[in-house]
């Protein structure tokens, strides 16, 4: 997933190292902020594969926000069930990296959350207990619809 290239609307294509930077330098050029740091999958499919997309929304609490995100493409699963699982995963692992980027990084304060694209709608709502209990066991924060817009708005956007 760092390989693939990460797109912002402003600034272009970039690699995850710019994205990093760029996070780094929007925090400390308002460290008086608070911040969150919000990843989101969401994908769509077509006959043989599937369309994914990450996006990494840092957004300064009343003051508006910015995002990246990158696209992947795989062979399309064979369930609803396996798309979702996909979709999580890659965000958690998506939040991992930048976990350990920022980590050295102690002057920077900011909230973590995992959005999923999955609700208490829809075919999705069986599948909240487990997802949400992955992500929160690995200790971090996660968030469904409707409030799971790093997903379901930002992310969706791109596929």
């Amino acid at each position: 997933m760092l390989s693939q290239p990460f797109f912002n609307p402003h600034l272009g294509q970039m690699t995850f190292d710019e994205v990093v930077e760029s996070i780094i330098g929007e925090m400390r050029g308002s460290s008086r902020d608070r911040f969150e740091l919000l990843i989101g999958t969401d994908s769509s499919t077509t006959l043989d594969r599937l369309d994914v997309v990450s996006a990494i929304v840092l957004h300064r609490v009343g003051r508006g926000g910015r995002y990246y995100w990158t696209r992947r493409h795989e062979r399309r699963p064979q369930s609803l069930r396996q798309q979702i699982w996909r979709e999580a995963w890659l965000s958690y692992e998506l939040a991992q990296h930048l976990i350990r980027r920022l980590a050295s990084l102690s002057f920077l304060t900011f909230n973590l959350e995992i959005h999923v694209d999955i609700g208490e709608n829809g075919k999705t709502k069986e599948m909240i207990d487990e997802v949400v209990g992955m992500i929160i066991a690995n200790g971090l924060a996660v968030r469904i619809k409707p409030h799971a817009y790093a997903a379901s708005s930002v992310a969706d956007k791109h596929t």
